[in-house]
């Protein structure tokens, strides 16, 4: 019996055994899953359906993933996408990850970590229950945060964020002054371990930087250097 909601995720994939993988894998785990087979079927389907998280490869026909990810972050900023490919290169991951994916995934991988992580991003994602008290808004200087209804503001002018971009800066914001570590920030936005040679966290916050720079307010966000971050 399907759930009345169903939680709905995006599977592109050009290679169709990959892609048939996937997919079995996470109905088995009762998600509600669409496969498309390249760029311009991710962009018709994403066109057609509204979909709660999307998985990519990066070398697709029709498209590229590349593109597939800036269509998604141009419509819709939180909208959580994890790449998978064959590329293992540190700069091609940061590239990905400034560009606006959550997430990346080497190939080969294994379909409990990618289960894991989809898990991670959706947990990000879930509505609040209405039993439950939202977190108290927070405000730094010219910024304003409210986690209830996940919106990020400057000057009361909303900058649109990722769920990944919004978890970091709300733990910054909860603590302003408090220096983060580049470990402490990533286990707290994807609750797993931090691998010491990981660029994720610093290409995240490049992008926070470059959404903040017209504003003029990018400084807030500082670099300890040889530590972490911080907001000053």
């Amino acid at each position: 019996m399907e759930p009345e909601n169903p939680i709905c995720i995006l599977v592109v994939e050009d290679d169709a055994a990959i892609n048939d993988i996937v997919c079995t894998r996470l109905h088995k785990e009762g998600y509600q899953i669409a496969p498309a087979f390249s760029g311009t079927e991710a962009q018709l389907a994403l066109s057609a359906q509204r979909f709660h998280l999307v998985i990519t490869d990066l070398m697709l026909p029709g498209m590229m993933g590349e593109e597939v990810v800036g269509l998604i972050r141009q419509q819709n900023p939180a909208l959580p996408i994890i790449v998978i490919s064959a590329r293992t290169a540190t700069a091609d991951k940061v590239d990905l990850l400034q560009l606006g994916a959550d997430d990346y995934l080497a190939k080969p991988f294994d379909l409990d970590e990618l289960t894991a992580r989809v898990q991670v991003q959706l947990r990000r994602t879930a509505p609040i229950p209405k039993s439950a008290t939202p977190s108290a808004s927070l405000a730094f200087r010219t910024w304003q945060l409210d986690p209830a209804t996940h919106t990020f503001a400057i000057q009361g002018q909303e900058v649109p964020l990722t769920r990944t971009e919004f978890a970091m800066l709300e733990l910054l914001m909860s603590h302003p002054g408090q220096v983060f570590t580049k470990q402490a920030l990533y286990e707290h936005t994807w609750n797993e371990p931090y691998a010491a040679q990981d660029g994720t966290v610093a290409a995240h916050i490049s992008n926070l930087r470059a959404k903040l720079r017209p504003s003029g307010t990018d400084s807030y966000l500082e670099t300890v250097w040889g530590i972490g971050f911080k907001l000053s």
